[in-house]
């Protein structure tokens, strides 16, 4: 009989679960149609959250990571929601050689973000974000500040797509 066929039962059970999968609501977050939960373009409302200033060359490079991707070096829609962001950094020693010199070192950059909506000043979102970015220690100067400078960069470009991402799937949920 037809249905004993093990090719049926395979197609059978992939159209099955093709089924199952089509309810469940996955939308892309990124792509020219994704949609917030009240059907506007996520784009547009991505476009609209002001990045607020973040102090120092570290935090000035993740305000500008932020704002370029959620712009797309585009003029800033008006805006409805404001970021906040707090970063903190640290360098970590390792491989330590037996002078007590250290051969390598990892840059740590820590952020917490907040998501206020403008209109009424309430947080409606917060999270955080790490990146580490190792290095090597140099006996010239100069190749020491470029390793830690690319090493921030690297840092900073992580930290603001993770929160780019985070704040994306939640307006993507929300908004």
């Amino acid at each position: 009989m037809w249905w004993r066929n093990p090719a049926f039962a395979l197609v059978a059970c992939a159209g099955l679960a093709g089924l199952g999968l089509a309810g469940c609501g996955f939308q892309p977050l990124y792509g020219s149609n994704s949609t917030t939960a009240s059907g506007a373009k996520l784009s547009e409302t991505m476009a609209a959250v002001d990045v607020q200033p973040i102090p120092g060359r570290v935090g000035q490079k993740v305000r500008n990571e932020l704002i370029f991707a959620n712009t797309g070096g585009g003029v800033a829609a008006p805006q409805k929601f404001k970021l906040r962001i707090a970063i903190r950094e640290q360098v970590i020693n390792q491989l330590v050689r037996i002078s007590g010199d250290a051969k390598g070192q990892v840059y740590q950059l820590e952020a917490s973000f907040k998501l206020i909506d403008a209109s009424n000043g309430a947080v409606i979102h917060q999270g955080s974000a790490v990146s580490r970015a190792p290095y090597s220690r140099y006996q010239e100067i100069f190749a020491n500040v470029r390793a830690r400078y690319d090493a921030e960069n690297r840092a900073a470009e992580t930290v603001s797509e993770s929160i780019k991402t985070q704040v994306a799937a939640f307006l993507a949920s929300s908004a």
